[in-house]
């Protein structure tokens, strides 16, 4: 059922127009029957052709068929649809499509360290792959990933590190991926270089010239589409003499998807290219999906902590805060070359930037992080990071009740 009720939603939505051309030509030639005029007939029929030449030209003639029908774009690229073959192909193949358990990637996903091979080079290999996951109990997604979870694997190296990265494309995969890694110079930032069909790989090397905290993330055609599938991730690039050793590290991806089925709607939701040109997704979420840190992030009382925020976007920028706690340092724009700024409740993460925030860990609690941008939360923008330990009655002091919002 599910599957048919996506396939009609589909084929509604993306080929509206033509559905409506092919019941008024059924209803003009039951009418033109009843005439036995040939001049009006010919009228008739003429006044309906002018009819559809008018609608075609209006809603623009499509140099492709794909879904949306006849959507404009201008950018370098292609534009935001989708082929109706790989649409059709994705339904005949619907229940060959991985289920995954928990698309979310795992706050405390984060290597320790760099790892080096004998030779002294850093090795990375990832393999993009589409699959099914939920967004929210009963709402799925075609998630397009990194590893088969958002956001992709956190990257760990250092300032003046060679490189060597190799992309596979899983052979289910229905469309061609590649990486732009915003930490490498070079064309694309390795998108150009690592364009891989289903089934292919390739591998590029690349020396880390700049220390810093950045995105990468899917490029290949029209970038907006694959990102806000669920392509992006972060790579950090430690200065030289490494970064001051803390006692958690977490890493959050703040993404945003485009559903043609409003805010909560069941079942598989088809993506809103529309929506996403209009900036307007259903969908903002930290880390793929809804709920997806209510739990995983542990700390004790007195712990120092690091978040990695990154902004997957496309279109939005975060306002990122935990409520309750300050920030002590913030490293804005993932700039780790500068002394950070101190002493900050919120701060501003760019479509496709990151940031790297410190703090301790002062009095036990939930601690709540959100997009400021409070609307935000309700689509699903928020984690929680769970602080144990004891209460220091001079910091803070008072009866604390659940269910008041926070």
């Amino acid at each position: 059922m599910e599957l048919f009720i996506s396939l009609w939603r589909y084929l509604g939505e993306g080929f509206g127009l033509s559905v409506i051309i092919a019941f008024t030509a059924l209803l003009v030639f039951m009418t033109i029957r009843r005439f036995h005029s040939r001049r009006v007939n010919l009228a008739i029929g003429g006044i309906f052709l002018g009819a559809v030449i008018v609608l075609i030209i209006a809603h623009g003639i499509p140099d492709q068929l794909a879904i949306p029908l006849s959507l404009r774009t201008y950018g370098p690229g292609d534009g935001p649809t989708l082929p109706v073959s790989n649409v059709m192909h994705f339904f005949t193949k619907f229940n060959e499509f991985e289920r995954v358990e928990d698309i979310a990637r795992d706050p405390a996903d984060v290597p320790a360290s760099v790892t080096y091979n004998e030779d002294g080079i850093v090795e990375i290999e990832m393999t993009t792959k589409e699959v099914i996951g939920e967004m929210a109990d009963g709402i799925t997604f075609n998630y397009w990933t990194f590893d088969g979870k958002v956001a992709g694997p956190f990257i760990r190296v250092r300032e003046g590190d060679t490189v060597q990265l190799t992309l596979h494309n899983d052979p289910t995969s229905l469309h061609p991926h590649n990486i732009d890694l915003h930490a490498v110079t070079g064309p694309g930032g390795g998108g150009a270089a690592t364009i891989v069909e289903p089934g292919e790989s390739k591998t590029i090397t690349f020396k880390a010239l700049n220390a810093g905290l950045f995105v990468y993330h899917c490029a290949y055609s029209s970038a907006s589409s694959h990102m806000t599938h669920g392509m992006y991730g972060l790579i950090l690039v430690e200065p030289r003499d490494g970064l001051p050793p803390v006692d958690k590290e977490f890493y959050v991806m703040q993404g945003e998807f485009y559903s043609s089925g409003a805010l909560g709607r069941q079942g598989l939701q088809r993506f809103d290219a529309h929506a996403m040109l209009d900036g307007k997704p259903q969908y903002i979420v930290f880390n793929g999906r809804t709920g997806a840190l209510a739990d995983g992030m542990d700390v004790k009382v007195g712990e120092t902590v690091r978040l990695y925020v990154g902004n997957g976007g496309v279109n939005l920028v975060s306002n990122f805060h935990v409520i309750g706690e300050i920030f002590d340092r913030v490293y804005r724009e993932g700039d780790l070359v500068t002394p950070p700024a101190q002493g900050l409740q919120t701060t501003l993460i760019p479509a496709g930037g990151a940031v790297m925030v410190e703090f301790t860990a002062d009095y036990p609690g939930k601690y709540i992080l959100v997009d400021h941008a409070l609307s935000r939360l309700d689509r699903g923008a928020w984690g929680v990071m769970h602080v144990e330990g004891e209460a220091d009655h001079s910091i803070f002091e008072g009866e604390v009740e659940s269910g008041g919002g926070h």
